[in-house]
This record gives structure tokens, C-alpha cells and sequence, in this order.
């Protein structure tokens, strides 16, 4: 998600766009093959425990859609397991990634994957993906999972508007970039989304979400969309300094004092990636060749996600 960590769960507009960096595959052990095989088996016992999940919001609700669950489980009883490069904990997707290959694979009833879908399968894949990834994080928006379906940059204009979109990359500037780095911490998406919805039960809080939050993420959403850069990194600056300030608990302590240079520099900014609290952080530079010198000064390697050159 490249816009709208946490405002979302508020109902604001959220940015979405995919990365080719990181994949996960369904697979069967062998141990003759490849990789790790105890992640192999570990990975195997942590889908069988998904699978308990999967049946019992089979047999609690009605869905729109069904899940060939006795083919599920005969291929766990085979070796099934999920092989992915997507560190954990990172905010970059890891339990989107295999929620969206399992639908994939096990779907009866539901919307499969084409070059066009409409706004109704988009909402329908959400609800799926919502109720799927819920196991993972307590609660989901299915937005992830919906974005390693569908491989393809999603607007969410509110919580029944979702569509596809096109980010203008000729109008992002020369040698901008959107990067990626790795604050070296293992994070809890669960706790500290259950942190911020206590949070927004205080009046004042949900004040500033709907006062400064919001409106920064969505003129960051808009400007970008339509290609207005000057605008754009406006809100990019509220935005990264709203985050540092009322959500601190969501930025690994050892990368603090780099967000707060960012906000003091022209050339980038620093904003979360996913919930926060360790992992990638995400940061947007308008001069990629002289933000990589000044993290490389740091000890640090970027990430790009999106640079024009």
C-alpha cells in the first residue's frame, strides 16, 4: 500500500501498487529440490492450521464465494506448502501474498482473474480477501490480497468505490523514486492496528485523523494520480511529519532520527509501509542519486519500487 496505512480503516482514500520484487508460490516438498526444508515443513504446518481457519468461516457464514477445502487439505496431506521471498513482518504483503495464491488456486465460487474486471468483482474479491486474511491480522481490509491478484496499481476511493489506475510515470520528475528500506525489525501488524482504532476512540485523536491525516493522504493520492509534483510533495511533507508525530509507536526507533532528516531535507520523505513498527519503511524521493548517497552514509541500501531515471 503506497498511500493509506490506517487512514483507510477511517475511510479514506488508499494507493496501491504492485511490486515484482517479492513472489510467493504454492508448492510441494521435496527434498530433493531447492530451498529450506524445515521453512518447507514449518510452512506446511502453518497452512493446515489456515485451512482450520478457512472452515470454520466456511460453516459460521454465508459467503460469496467457495473454496475447494478437501482439495486444500489433501494437498497439505502432500507436502503442500507456500515458497516466498516476502519477508514477514515487513509490510510489504507476506500474508496477502498467500491468501490471494490460495484463492487462486482453490476457488469454486468466486470471481477469477481477468485483463478487466468490474467494480462489482473488485468489491466481491475485497469482501473474499477481507474475511480470508482476517486469521492473519484479526482484522483485514482484503486490500493486499486483492492487490497480488489483480498485479495491477488499485485506487480505493472509499470502502465501495475500488478501481484500477494509472500512476503518469512521465510526469513523476527525472531521477524521481519511490524506495524501500529495511529497518533490520520484525514487526506486529496486529497490535498496532488494535493500538490505533483504541486511539481513535479519543476525540481529539479522531480530530487530527480527519482534520490532517486524511486530507494529506488524500491530496497525496490526487496529485499524484494527476501528475501535480509541487502539490504532491505539500502533502508528502504533512503527511510524513503527521506519522512522526502522532504515530511513533509505528517507526522503529533506529530509523527516527532519518525521518526527521527527511523533513528537514528537500530531496525525500519518509512515510510508513504497511503498519509500521519494524520492517520496510517506505520513502518517495525527487532526487534519487543524492537520497541513495546520503543512506549509503547511513549504512543503508534502497530499494527502488518506482524511479524514473
Amino acid at each position: 500500500m503506497l498511500f493509506g496505512e490506517y487512514s483507510v480503516i477511517c475511510d479514506s482514500m488508499a494507493l496501491t501498487i504492485p511490486y515484482s520484487h517479492f513472489t510467493g508460490v504454492l508448492n510441494f516438498i521435496n527434498q530433493e529440490q531447492y530451498t529450506d526444508y524445515e521453512l518447507a515443513v514449518e510452512s506446511n504446518k502453518h497452512l493446515r492450521a489456515y485451512l482450520k481457519y478457512l472452515k470454520s468461516i466456511r460453516n459460521g457464514s454465508a459467503s460469496r464465494f467457495l473454496l475447494d477445502l478437501d482439495r486444500f487439505e489433501n494437498d497439505i496431506d502432500k507436502g503442500l506448502y507456500f515458497e516466498s521471498n516476502i519477508p514477514q513482518g515487513y509490510g510489504i504483503g507476506s500474508s496477502g501474498a498467500l491468501v490471494a495464491a490460495v484463492y487462486d488456486e482453490y476457488v469454486l465460487e468466486g470471481v477469477k482473474n481477468r485483463m478487466i474486471l468490474t467494480g462489482n468483482e473488485i468489491s466481491n474479491l475485497k469482501e473474499a480477501f477481507s474475511k480470508m486474511e482476517s486469521y492473519f491480522h484479526e482484522t483485514s481490509s482484503g486490500i493486499d490480497p486483492l492487490l497480488c491478484y489483480i498485479r495491477h496499481p488499485l485506487l480505493i476511493r472509499n470502502k465501495l468505490q475500488i478501481e484500477t489506475v494509472s500512476i503518469p510515470r512521465e510526469k513523476f520528475g527525472a531521477n524521481s523514486a519511490i524506495f524501500l528500506v529495511d529497518s533490520g525489525i520484525y514487526g506486529k501488524t496486529g497490535p498496532l492496528v488494535k493500538m490505533f482504532m483504541e486511539r481513535c476512540k479519543n476525540d481529539d485523536f479522531l480530530t487530527e485523523v480527519r482534520n490532517v491525516f486524511i486530507p494529506s493522504n488524500n491530496g497525496c493520492i490526487k496529485c499524484l494520480l494527476n501528475g501535480e509534483m509541487e502539490p504532491f510533495f505539500g502533502h508528502l511533507t504533512e503527511l510524513s511529519a503527521y506519522q512522526f508525530l502522532y504515530l511513533p509507536e509505528m517507526i522503529p526507533s533506529n530509523m527516527k532520527p532519518i525521518w526527521e532528516s527527511g523533513l528537514q531535507r528537500n530531496d525525500f520523505k519518509m512515510k510508513l509501509c504497511g503498519s509500521g513498527g519494524g520492517g520496510f519503511l517506505l520513502g518517495i524521493s525527487r532526487d534519487f542519486n543524492l537520497t541513495r548517497k546520503y543512506f549509503q552514509q547511513k549504512g543503508l541500501e534502497l530499494i527502488p519500487v518506482f524511479k524514473n531515471d
